[in-house]
């Protein structure tokens, strides 16, 4: 039988090994894809450190993937072999809890996780089911696609869920692998976007992604800041800080929402009083499904948003993640098969 190798976690807190498999067969309402690429992302460290008690090992990672559809299994019917495709995050749902029956997916009680629940995107071919599959525009490069999956599809569907419509002031919080994306998405939906930044280094990048004005936290109160240009409708909060996305509640205006993305561990912090003299809101919000991935992808395409990535080849898998992990990649890092 052919093989191909993988990049797996054999136990939580280890490298990944790379190993020979045997290429897996699709079964019932699933597909096969060879990987082209597959975006490295901070979330990958819930299967490598073990932070889901519910994993099995070995497990490998990768949930920002990008490839072609190699084989399908049974009783599939809306793909084919040759297709251009991508997987996230989302890796399926049940489609009988509340949530599914109210068509809420995303807030599926037993939704599948790419490589979490089954094996992603860090091999040469990956198993999915056909439920998880985002078709992929032609013309896109496998590489830049793959952060779409994930950075992409949380920033461009958190924004146009906000209830910002154009010309409003949307703020957003970090210039990294969410928030590089967050910026272009928000300048091209036509909000007066603001980026804010931890020092002046990112001011000049900030306008070149399409921001209007640009807050360096350290230098200025941000909230201040944001309300001195009449305070922000929405406040897309990406980095990886509670205590900088709790100082900028005060930055909100009239009914505005701080809308979380980054996943620090620590309290976001806010009194009622702030919360209730502005009507204001803090709301998470989650990835998407693979129509938003698409959504997402075609936007890109016809905007020109692009993730700013670091490839490395598959066989430095370590040194890709290392270089992830290590918060100084511009800004996305992708192993390409």
């Amino acid at each position: 039988m052919a093989k191909m190798k993988v990049a797996q976690v054999a136990k939580p807190h280890a490298d990944f090994e790379l190993v020979e498999r045997d290429i897996p067969q699709p079964g019932p309402g699933a597909v096969r894809i060879k990987v082209h690429a597959c975006g490295i992302c901070f979330s990958d460290h819930v299967t490598k450190d073990g932070l889901f008690p519910w994993i099995t090992y070995p497990r490998v990672p990768g949930h920002e993937v990008a490839g072609v559809v190699d084989e399908v299994g049974s009783g599939v019917t809306g793909w084919k072999k040759g297709q251009r495709v991508g997987v996230g995050w989302h890796g399926g749902q049940d489609g009988t809890c509340l949530s599914c029956r109210r068509g809420d997916f995303i807030m599926c009680q037993n939704a599948k996780i790419t490589g979490a629940t089954f094996d992603g995107g860090y091999a040469e071919y990956m198993v999915a089911p056909q439920e998880a599959v985002a078709a992929m525009p032609d013309g896109l490069d496998f590489a830049e696609a793959g952060p779409l999956m994930c950075a992409g599809i949380t920033t461009f569907n958190a924004l146009r869920h906000s209830g910002a419509l154009p010309g409003d002031l949307v703020a957003v919080q970090g210039i990294g692998g969410l928030g590089h994306l967050g910026v272009q998405f928000a300048s091209k939906f036509g909000y007066h976007t603001v980026a804010i930044g931890r020092g002046p280094e990112n001011a000049e990048l900030a306008k070149k992604l399409g921001a209007a004005e640009y807050i360096d936290s350290k230098a200025t109160n941000p909230a201040q800041a944001l309300q001195k240009l009449g305070g922000a409708q929405v406040i897309l909060a990406t980095a990886t800080s509670s205590k900088s996305m709790s100082e900028l509640v005060d930055g909100l205006g009239p009914n505005g929402k701080l809308l979380v993305v980054g996943a620090p561990p620590d309290p976001i912090e806010a009194t009622p009083v702030q919360l209730i003299f502005h009507k204001a809101s803090i709301q998470g919000w989650s990835s998407g499904i693979p129509t938003d991935s698409e959504d997402t992808m075609r936007v890109a395409m016809l905007t020109g948003v692009k993730a700013m990535i670091e490839k490395f080849p598959f066989a430095q898998v370590n040194e890709a993640y290392a270089r992830m992990a290590s918060g100084h990649a511009q800004f996305r890092v992708v192993i390409e098969m």
